[in-house]
């Protein structure tokens, strides 16, 4: 086999190894903090948090630029959210992510007003807004 047919058959060998590669995103948690306050079962704001966490975990992989803002329409308890993903991610690895991030926050910041999930491909943020 000559030199040309060899170089031929690496190139395609290579470009076929490199449409192959798939990324996941890094879930490692870098930091996570958590407000001192904390709310009670049933409490207005549990069902503000779970709004606003739901929109977030579902909405942001669907926004340009994976970044997202939201507040509960629940006047009796307002809950805030931010997340954003890092914008390497595909869509799926960003919901992943944020997944994660969740994860995390409620397992260090259990029942808290307000925490913050910092992993190394996404963030996770809430907090109750006092009127």
């Amino acid at each position: 086999m000559g030199f040309l047919p060899k170089l031929a058959a690496a190139v395609i060998g290579l470009l076929l190894l490199c449409s192959n590669v798939r990324s996941v995103p890094n879930t490692s948690v870098t930091t996570v903090l958590c407000n001192s306050g904390v709310y009670s079962k049933g409490d207005p704001f549990a069902t503000s948090l779970a709004f606003v966490l739901e929109e977030l975990e579902t909405l942001t992989p669907s926004r340009k630029g994976y970044n997202y803002f939201n507040i509960s329409p629940y006047p009796n308890a307002f809950a805030y959210g931010h997340a954003a993903c890092n914008q390497n991610l595909t869509s799926s690895d960003c919901a992943t992510c944020l997944s994660a991030a969740k994860t995390a926050m409620f397992g260090t910041c259990q029942s808290r007003i307000g925490a913050r999930s910092v992993l190394h491909d996404c963030t996770i943020s809430t907090k109750c807004l006092q009127q």
